[in-house]
């Protein structure tokens, strides 16, 4: 019941294994409603706020293009905003770059189905990919008939990062979407190794991070356990980002991690990962907190705070879903496992 995935890849790298190839997409319609606080903002700033991805100037430039359709007409004539009013931009096609191939599922009981989804595979639409995501990819299977749809199309009930690998689960049914989701947000315990699974629900992952801070006296075998809370905090290029929350962020999210050093290395801590909450980012997040940010993890640095120049989908840090058990629906428990990529792999693996 396992797949293994490949290491992986900094940035747009190709990847290592079956791909599909870079594609020119369809182009995309993105919907916004003016509020009123944003009423008398001309519309190329409505946008430059809304979607800091793109400066006024750009916005100017894609209103004379005809790309924008204002109150269900297309204009080219910037102008002040009223609340209520409605917004498209017809963004046009635009290359995405080649992905990994999805495996076949891992597991699948009619209802619930899980893969190992391999390192660079964006799971939904964001971040310039619209076609070339896990989402379409299981909808491709289905029209296939590699994977039964009769029930309905298997949907995602959380989210891996894109260059994270292993274990995604997914449910045909949207009551068990839902109720699967809310057992992986909150598992509320870290469980000792040698738990039962009626401990609950119990979500590992393999990482490897730079080396830990001496001062922690952490050897191979030992745990600690990070509480940062995670918030947003302002980011140039996103407008906020999830980080280590802010001190008295009263918006901050409780949320924590146990880390277990399983084997240290020359230059780098290979790291088993238990969280009890499921918060954006929070392994990478917590690691960097913790003093060792993930190995070639792009945005978060010592302290758990995002780089003004980086981005979430950024790749290059190792992080990889080995093992999930949870509850399920009916009754009963679930417990899958995805071997580790060779990078994440301990010696005493074998």
């Amino acid at each position: 019941m396992s797949t293994e995935a490949g290491c992986a890849a900094a940035g747009p790298a190709p990847p290592d294994g079956p791909a599909l190839p870079e594609v020119v997409n369809r182009g995309h319609p993105y919907a916004d409603r003016v509020g009123l606080a944003e009423a008398g903002l001309w519309l190329s700033a409505f946008y430059a706020a809304r979607h800091r991805h793109s400066p006024p100037e750009l916005w100017r430039q894609r209103l004379a293009a005809g790309e924008i359709e204002w109150n269900g007409q297309r204009c080219r004539a910037d102008g002040p905003l009223a609340a209520g009013d409605r917004l498209v931009w017809h963004r046009p096609p635009w290359r995405e770059p080649a992905v990994p191939v999805l495996p076949g599922p891992v597991f699948d009981d009619g209802d619930l189905v899980a893969f190992a989804k391999p390192a660079g595979l964006p799971v939904l639409p964001a971040g310039g990919f619209l076609e070339h995501t896990l989402l379409k990819q299981i909808e491709r299977q289905v029209r296939a008939g590699e994977l039964d749809g009769a029930a309905g199309p298997p949907r995602p009930v959380h989210r891996l990062g894109r260059f994270t690998s292993g274990l995604l689960l997914c449910a045909r049914r949207s009551a068990s979407r839902a109720w699967l989701s809310a057992r992986l947000r909150e598992s509320t315990a870290l469980h000792p190794p040698d738990a039962p699974a009626a401990a609950g629900c119990r979500k590992l992952y393999r990482a490897l991070s730079a080396p830990l801070p001496p001062e922690l006296g952490l050897r191979p075998g030992g745990s600690l356990e990070v509480g940062t809370p995670i918030g947003r905090r302002p980011h140039p290029r996103l407008g906020d980002l999830w980080c280590a929350a802010a001190p008295e962020d009263p918006a901050a999210l409780a949320a924590r991690s146990r880390f277990t050093l399983l084997e240290p290395r020359p230059d780098a801590a290979l790291l088993e990962v238990e969280i009890a909450t499921g918060r954006p980012h929070q392994i990478r997040i917590h690691a960097a907190a913790l003093g060792a940010p993930l190995l070639g993890d792009p945005l978060y640095g010592p302290g758990g705070i995002a780089a003004a120049a980086a981005l979430p989908g950024d790749g290059g840090y190792r992080l990889h879903a080995h093992r999930l058990c949870l509850p399920l629906p009916q009754g009963g428990w679930l417990e899958l496992e995805a071997p580790p990529p060779a990078c994440l792999r301990a010696a005493a693996d074998g």
